[in-house]
């Protein structure tokens, strides 16, 4: 019985034993090789540096027309909110009252001219006769000086003729300078003095049109800095503006001027661009956002966006291939934003192999299969 029950647990073992041999071949797999990342390769390039600062736009010419004489308002012979040009009439105040002061004028000129005439003859007729003596010379000295006083008179009602005219001239409001003129402050019957204070309208002058750009003075010598060094090279002044609304501006400007202080209130210094505005679309006290060239960096590092990451110190990183295949962490310093990149300015270097795709599998130390960006499998 014994040796019946051994025979029986013999071949059980062995059956174990064959199953435990096959579970382990199950069990075995082919090694993987090196995991696949996608990398690009850096290289120097010349990079322009821009800033984006705020700006509100003002007009190149701007011009309150203002009455020169009293008087009522006859007319407004221009339409309002349109293109007027310099020298253009505007309005028409009453002309009469000027009209008969410059007729006046002109009669008493005319009446010392006539004077004048009748006393220098006078004169020259004395003077004729003081071979014989049949006048004073007391007589001649007072005939000569009437005919100077005459001649002085002439003088003075001419001058009077051309004031009167002046101001008939007046009384026909021209536009000062060519631009769009503002809504009308009056009507049609309305009395005006040369002494108030209210404009009749405004004429502004918007194409071009000004934009008046805020820079903080920090900035700008961190800028001239660089540019003594030789760090950065300067770039052309030109502008590029984003409306309120988040678009972009179709035209580009130009910086013209930088002011030589420093407004103490906000540490602020004020550039002023100048911007064609064929269209119109830019009105004056807009607010905008000006896109301005800072610089070149002749030898420039530009990496993508999404290989820079940040480590819990808020540190930038960057994983790089090295020639064994293998990668390196390395901390980077980048300056701004440009595009879809970062410009770098230490930590990276021409040549350099970047991982941007498959980063979860590129640890550092480890080898790995470096591809072109945009061809991994």
């Amino acid at each position: 019985m014994r040796i019946a029950s051994s025979v029986r647990i013999m071949p059980l073992a062995a059956a174990i034993v064959l199953l435990a041999g096959c579970s382990g071949q199950k069990k075995q797999q082919p090694q993987r090789g090196p995991a696949e990342v996608g990398v690009v390769t850096l290289k120097a390039e010349r990079v322009e540096t821009t800033t984006e600062l705020t700006g509100r736009t003002n007009p190149t010419l701007a011009s309150d027309v203002r009455p020169q004489v009293d008087g009522l308002i006859l007319k407004r012979l221009f339409t309002e909110g349109t293109i007027v040009h310099a020298g253009q009439p505007l309005y028409q105040i009453d002309p009469r009252q000027y009209r008969a002061s410059r007729d006046q004028a002109a009669g008493l000129l005319e009446n010392s001219q006539a004077t004048y005439a009748a006393a220098q003859a006078q004169a020259e007729r004395y003077r004729a006769l003081t071979d014989i003596n049949a006048v004073s010379k007391q007589a001649i000295d007072n005939a000569v000086a009437q005919a100077r006083e005459a001649k002085a008179s002439i003088h003075q009602n001419a001058a009077s003729l051309y004031a009167a005219k002046v101001n008939l001239d007046y009384t026909l409001v021209r536009a000062p300078i060519t631009g769009r003129i503002s809504r009308s402050a009056v009507t049609p019957g309305a009395l005006v003095t040369a002494s108030q204070t209210t404009a009749l309208a405004t004429i502004q002058q918007l194409d071009p049109i000004y934009v008046d750009i805020v820079q903080s003075s920090d900035a700008l010598l961190a800028l001239r800095r660089s540019l003594a060094k030789g760090s950065v090279l300067p770039s052309a002044a030109t502008v590029q503006l984003k409306l309120s609304d988040g678009s972009a501006y179709p035209h580009t400007g130009r910086i013209e001027f930088a002011e030589v202080t420093v407004d103490e209130t906000t540490g602020t210094v004020t550039l002023r661009a100048r911007m064609p505005n064929p269209e119109g679309i830019l009105l004056p006290g807009m607010f905008v956002r000006v896109e301005a060239a800072q610089g070149i960096v002749p030898n420039g590092i530009l990496a993508p966006q999404q290989g820079i990451t940040r480590d819990p110190k808020g540190n930038a990183t960057a994983l790089v291939v090295g020639p064994d295949n293998k990668v390196a962490q390395r901390t980077v310093f980048t300056k701004q934003a440009i595009g879809d990149k970062w410009l770098i300015t230490s930590g990276l270097k021409p040549g350099d192999r970047l991982v941007v795709e498959g980063t979860d599998k590129a640890q550092p130390g480890a080898v790995v299969k470096p591809v072109p960006a945009g061809n991994l499998g």
